[in-house]
C-alpha cells in the first residue's frame, strides 16, 4: 500500500516545546509512522500507513491546545505579521510614556510608586496586546506542559500585579510598567523575527510564485481558461510567448526558447522543439507551444520539489536532539530556579541590602520587592526561543540554498553527515557521463535492428534509449524482462532475444576504447551482432573530481561497464580506483568495504542497479534524470548538473553545520551567563527581556549567513 503523506500549517506555536508537544500528539494518531513539526516554518508533516482524514489530524493537534490549517503557512504568517504589527503599535503608544516616567524616577532616585492610571494602562498592554501570549501560556498550563509563553506570561502578570500591591502599600515598589514593557519588547521580538523568517524562506516563496494559477486548454469546444487544479493528464495546453508554462508536459506542436533558470539555476535559455519535455514554472520566451500535460498538481516537478524541501526542513538532524532534550526540561527547571532564588532573597535580602543599594534599579527595594524582582528577571531571561530556533533556522536556510543550486535534500540528516564524507563512489553511465549515449557503430541487419529497437523502447536505461532512437519504425514489443545489471530479454515470433552484456568481452577488444560501450544482441542464445555506444562526458566531471581530491576525498568509480571502457573514462576524469563489470549487489559490497574502515561514504548514481548502494550509503545522491527507483532510494537528488553538485553538498553541509554549532553555542552561552546574573539580582527585568529578544534575533540573522 502506498504511503499517505500530508503537510499542513501549525497554528499557535511559539517555541520548540510547542513543536515537540504537537509532534508527540501527531505520532499518537493511529497509522502515523513518522511526524515532524518545524518551528521555523510553522509547518507539520506526517507519513502514515493509511489515509488519515484532515479532521482526525486536527483533533489530535487540538487535544494539546494548538490547531492546524490547510491554508498556506505563508498566508497564515502574513496574517500573524499584520496582527503582531497592530498590537505592537498600540503597545508602543502606551508603553513609551510609561517607560519614560519609570526611567525618570530611576534617575532621580525616586521610589517608584504606582498610580491607578499606570496599573490600568499597563494592564491593557499586558492583557490586550499580549492576549496571544497569555492564550498560549494558558493552553500550555491546562495541558500540563510549559513553553516560552508561560515564562513571558508569568513575568508580565507578576510584574503587573505589583502595581496593585503598591497602591495599597506605599512602601512597596511597583513593577507594573515593567509588565507592559515585557509584553511590548516581546512583540518587538516577534515582529522582527517574523520579518527575518520571511527573508530566510524567500527561495521557497519564489518557487511558489512561479506556479501558474490558470492555463488555456484546447478542447472540442475551443479554448477554455481553466484553473491549474482542474487540468488532467493528457489535456492539451496552449502557451503563448512571454507566458509561464503551467504544467509538466511534452511539446506536440511548436518550438521556442525556454527560460528554466528559476528551476535549474542555469541562466541561458534552452531551445525546445516538438517532442521535448518542458517543466511547469519555466518561462516560454519566443514561440507558440502546444503541450500535452504529463505532470499536473502534486505530480508536477515543481510541486514535488517544494514538498521535498518542506519535508527536509521538517525533519531533524542528530545535533538537534541535544537541543530538544534540553528544552524539554528547560522551562520547568527555570521555574523552580526562579521560585527558589526568590524565596532565598526574601529570607536573606537584609544581609546583602547594602550592596544592592548601590545598583540603580534595586535601590530602595525591600525583601518582598527584591524577591519578586529576581523572580521576574529569571523567568524572562530564560525563554528558550533562541535554543529552539538555533538548528531549524540554519537548516531551513541550508536546504533552500541547496534547492536553488539544483539539489533537493530529502533527508535533513544528510546536511550533518556530508561534512564528514571521505569516500565518494561514482557510477559511470548517466553520472560521470551525460546519460545520453548514441550508437556509433553496429553490424545488425534492418529486421533485427527493428526488433532490438522495439525491445529497448520499453527500457529506461540510457543505453536502451540510445538503441531505441536508431530507427524510426521499430516493431511493437511490449512484454520485456529487465535483468538488473545484465540487460533485457523479450520474446518475438517465438524466439527469445537478449540485449545486454557480451558473453566474452575479448571478442570486442578493438572497440573497447575511448569510452565506447558494447551491447551484444543474442537470439535463442546465439550471437547476432553488437552495437557500439558512446556516452559523452559531463562538462563538470573532470573539475569536480579535481575539487574532491583537493578536499581530501577519495573518488572511486563503480560501474557495470567493461574494464577497458571504465579505465579509459577514469583516466580522462582523474579517478585512480576503478571497479568495473560490477553487479548491483557487488556495488553494495564494495561500499560496505569502505564503510568498514569507519569512514562516511557517498554513493552517486542514476540507475536501477544503483538503488541498493544508494540506500545503503551514508548519503545516497541520485541524478534527477535517472530512474524512479534510484531517486526514491536517495537522500539527495541532483535536479541539474553532474557530480560538481556533490562538492556543493559538502560545502553547504560544512557551512550550515558551522552555523548550527555557532547558534547553539551562543544560545547556551547566553543562558549560562544570564540566568545566574538574574538569579542574584544583577539584571533588571527589562534588560533581561531585551537580551532574550536579541538572542533570538542573533540566531536568526546568523542562520541567514549560510551562503
Amino acid at each position: 500500500m502506498e504511503e499517505f503523506k500530508k503537510d499542513f500549517a501549525v497554528i499557535g506555536m511559539t517555541c520548540v516545546n510547542c513543536a515537540r508537544i504537537v509532534e508527540k500528539a501527531l505520532k499518537k494518531v493511529d497509522g502515523v509512522k513518522f511526524a515532524a513539526v518545524n518551528l521555523a516554518t510553522s509547518t507539520g508533516f506526517i507519513v502514515a500507513q493509511r489515509e488519515i482524514p484532515f479532521d482526525e489530524i486536527r483533533k489530535a493537534v487540538q487535544s494539546v491546545g494548538y490547531d492546524i490549517s490547510l491554508e498556506r503557512s505563508e498566508d497564515i504568517e502574513k496574517k500573524r505579521y499584520i496582527q503582531t504589527r497592530n498590537d505592537l503599535l498600540i503597545a508602543l503608544f502606551i508603553s513609551i510614556p510609561l517607560m519614560i516616567s519609570m526611567f525618570y524616577q530611576m534617575l532621580k532616585n525616586q521610589h517608584m510608586h504606582s498610580s491607578v492610571l499606570e496599573v490600568l494602562l499597563a494592564g491593557f498592554v499586558v492583557f490586550y496586546c499580549g492576549r496571544k501570549t497569555i492564550k498560549g501560556a494558558l493552553i500550555a498550563i491546562f495541558h500540563k506542559h510549559a513553553n516560552m509563553d508561560t515564562l513571558i506570561f508569568l513575568g508580565a502578570v507578576v510584574s503587573w500585579l505589583t502595581g496593585f500591591l503598591a497602591l495599597t502599600n506605599r512602601g512597596f515598589m511597583s513593577f507594573a510598567t515593567i509588565g507592559a514593557m515585557i509584553i511590548t519588547f516581546h512583540l518587538v521580538g516577534r515582529f522582527i523575527e517574523s520579518y527575518l523568517r520571511d527573508r530566510a524562506t524567500k527561495e521557497i516563496k519564489e518557487l511558489l510564485k512561479i506556479q501558474a494559477k490558470e492555463a488555456v486548454v484546447l478542447t472540442q469546444e475551443g479554448q477554455i481558461l481553466m484553473p491549474i487544479e482542474a487540468i488532467k493528464e493528457g489535456f492539451i495546453v496552449l502557451v503563448k510567448p512571454s507566458e509561464r508554462i503551467p504544467v509538466d508536459g511534452i511539446i506536440i506542436s511548436g518550438s521556442s526558447s525556454v527560460d528554466e533558470s528559476m528551476i535549474t539555476g542555469e541562466p541561458t535559455p534552452v531551445q525546445k522543439n516538438t517532442g521535448d519535455q518542458v517543466t511547469g514554472g519555466s518561462f516560454n520566451l519566443t514561440g507558440l507551444l502546444k503541450i500535452e500535460a504529463t505532470g499536473v498538481g502534486k505530480d508536477s516537478f515543481l510541486s514535488k520539489m517544494i514538498e521535498l524541501i518542506k519535508e527536509a526542513q521538517g525533519s531533524k538532524v542528530p545535533i538537534q536532539a541535544l537541543a530538544d532534550t534540553i528544552t524539554k526540561w528547560f522551562v520547568p527547571v527555570i521555574f523552580f530556579l526562579a521560585v527558589g532564588s526568590s524565596v532565598f532573597w526574601y529570607l536573606s535580602y537584609d544581609r546583602f541590602a547594602s550592596f544592592f543599594e548601590k545598583i540603580p534599579w534595586t535601590m530602595g527595594l525591600n525583601n518582598l520587592n527584591f524577591a519578586i524582582f529576581v523572580f521576574v528577571a529569571t523567568i524572562v531571561i530564560a525563554c528558550p526561543c533562541a535554543l529552539g530556533l538555533a538548528t531549524p533556522m540554519a537548516l531551513m536556510r541550508g536546504t533552500t540554498l541547496a534547492a536553488k543550486k539544483g539539489l533537493l535534500i530529502r533527508n535533513a540528516e544528510a546536511i550533518q553527515t556530508a561534512r564528514d564524507v571521505k569516500v565518494v563512489l561514482l557510477d559511470k553511465t548517466g553520472t560521470l557521463t551525460l546519460g545520453k549515449p548514441v550508437v556509433v557503430e553496429h553490424n545488425l541487419d534492418q529486421q533485427t535492428l527493428k526488433i532490438v529497437a522495439g525491445i529497448e523502447k520499453n527500457s529506461n536505461h540510457p543505453l536502451a534509449k540510445a538503441i531505441a532512437q536508431t530507427i524510426d519504425d521499430p516493431f511493437l514489443i511490449e512484454q520485456i524482462e529487465e535483468i538488473v545489471g545484465e540487460g533485457v530479454k523479450a520474446t518475438y515470433n517465438g524466439s527469445e532475444y537478449f540485449i545486454g552484456k557480451p558473453k566474452n568481452l575479448r571478442d570486442y577488444d578493438d572497440h573497447l576504447k575511448d569510452m565506447i560501450s558494447i551491447v551484444e544482441v543474442r537470439k535463442d542464445g546465439k550471437v547476432l551482432g553488437f552495437m557500439a555506444i558512446e556516452d559523452p562526458l559531463r562538462e563538470d566531471s573532470i573539475q569536480a573530481a579535481e575539487r574532491l581530491k583537493k578536499m581530501g576525498i577519495e573518488t572511486v568509480m563503480v560501474t557495470g561497464d567493461s574494464e577497458k571502457t571504465a579505465i579509459s573514462l577514469a583516466k580522462k576524469v582523474g579517478i585512480k580506483e576503478v571497479h568495473s563489470n560490477v553487479k548491483p549487489d557487488e556495488k553494495l559490497r564494495i561500499m560496505r568495504q569502505y564503510q568498514s574502515r569507519g569512514v562516511k561514504v557517498v554513493m552517486v548514481g542514476d540507475g536501477m542497479n544503483d538503488a541498493a548502494a544508494l540506500k545503503g550509503a551514508d548519503i545516497g545522491i541520485a541524478i534527477g534524470s535517472g530512474t524512479d527507483l534510484a531517486i526514491d532510494s536517495a537522500d539527495i537528488i541532483i535536479t541539474k548538473g553532474g557530480i560538481s553538485k556533490v562538492v556543493d553538498v559538502i560545502d553547504i553541509s560544512k557551512h550550515t553545520f558551522k552555523i548550527i554549532k555557532q547558534n547553539l553555542f551562543w544560545a547556551f552561552f547566553y543562558n549560562i551567563i544570564a540566568i545566574p546574573a538574574a538569579m542574584i539580582g544583577l539584571l533588571h527585568p527589562l534588560i533581561a527581556e531585551i537580551a532574550m529578544i536579541m538572542s533570538s534575533i542573533t540566531v536568526t540573522l546568523n542562520s541567514m549567513r549560510v551562503k
